[in-house]
C-alpha cells in the first residue's frame, strides 16, 4: 500500500445548501454517515473551525478514540475529495467527516499481522500520516509494482498456515491488481476490500476490479471482510468490531458506476 496524493483544483460552488447564513458567514452542509445537516461558518474558516463545527453538530455520535478526515463535494468529480492543505471556506460547499483506519484498527484488534508496501517513497512520499502503522508487521519500500518481495514472502513465511489475504491501498489497476494476480497464481486465496482501495481515475479502477474478479478473486468491503473474520455475534472481539462499522463507511465512487 503506498501513500498518494493528488492535486485539487478550483472547486465551483456545490449545490443543496439553504441560503439565509448571517453577514460575515458563508453557508455549508455538514454529512456525517447518513446524516446532513446545513450550518454556517465564518467566510475564511480552515480545518480547525470545520472540525469544531463537526462536533458541535455530532459530537454526541463520534468515537473520539477514532480519526476523521475532512472532505469537500467536488461537482468537477462528482464525489467528494481530501480537504486542500490551507483550504478556507469562501462560498457555499459540502462538507464530511469521514472515520479512518476501518482495515488497520480491525486487523490490530482481531490480531492480524499487516506487511505494508510503499511504492517508490522517496518520489512519491511514505504512507499518508493518516493511516496508523503502529504494530504493523513490515513497512518495505519498494520499486517493483507487486508487493510480492522476497521480504513480503519471508514475512508471511513467518506467519503458520496463511491460506488467504486481504488487500487495500492504492493504486486498484496497477501495485493491487498485479499483487493480486501474482498471489492467486501461487494458491493464494486473495480478498480485495474495493471502499479502501483506490485509483486516480475511476474508469481504471473500476475496469481493476471486474478484471480482479474474473478471475476468482474476491472483491468485498470492509465491513464484510470484519464481520466475516469474526464470524460470529458471540465472538470475544465483535463489539470492538461494531463499534468500528457503526459509522457508515464513506462513499465508495463506485455504487454510482455499477
Amino acid at each position: 500500500m503506498a501513500a498518494a496524493e493528488a492535486a485539487v483544483p478550483a472547486l465551483p460552488n456545490s449545490g443543496g445548501v439553504g441560503a439565509g447564513a448571517p453577514s460575515g458567514t458563508v453557508p455549508v452542509l455538514f454529512c456525517f454517515s447518513v446524516f446532513a445537516r446545513p450550518s454556517s461558518v465564518p467566510h475564511g474558516a480552515g480545518y480547525e473551525l470545520l472540525i469544531q463545527k463537526f462536533l458541535s453538530l455530532y459530537g454526541d455520535q463520534l468515537d473520539m478514540h477514532r480519526k476523521f478526515v475532512v472532505q469537500l463535494f467536488a461537482e468537477e468529480w462528482g464525489q467528494y475529495v481530501d480537504l486542500p492543505k490551507g483550504f478556507a471556506v469562501s462560498e457555499r460547499c459540502k462538507v464530511r467527516l469521514v472515520p479512518l483506519q476501518i482495515q488497520l484498527q480491525g486487523a490490530r484488534i482481531l490480531g492480524i499481522p499487516v506487511i505494508v508496501t510503499e511504492q517508490y517513497p522517496k518520489g512519491l512520499g511514505s504512507t499518508v500520516q493518516e493511516i496508523d502503522l503502529t504494530g504493523v508487521k513490515l513497512v518495505l519500500p519498494k520499486t517493483k509494482f507487486s508487493m510480492v518481495l522476497p521480504e513480503v514472502e519471508a514475512a508471511l513465511a513467518e506467519i503458520p498456515g496463511v491460506r488467504s489475504v486481504v488487500l487495500f491501498g492504492v493504486e486498484t489497476h496497477v501495485c493491487i491488481q498485479q499483487t493480486a494476480l501474482e498471489l492467486v497464481g501461487r494458491g493464494v486465496e486473495v480478498h480485495i476490500v474495493a471502499d479502501a482501495t483506490s485509483s486516480r481515475s475511476m474508469m481504471d479502477r473500476m475496469f481493476a476490479l471486474e478484471r480482479l474478479a474474473r478471475t476468482g478473486i474476491i472483491v468485498t468491503t470492509s465491513e464484510a471482510v470484519l464481520l466475516q473474520l469474526v464470524a460470529d455475534k458471540d465472538h470475544p472481539k465483535f463489539k470492538e468490531i461494531q463499534n468500528l462499522i457503526k459509522a457508515s463507511a464513506p462513499e465508495s465512487g463506485l455504487l454510482s458506476k455499477v
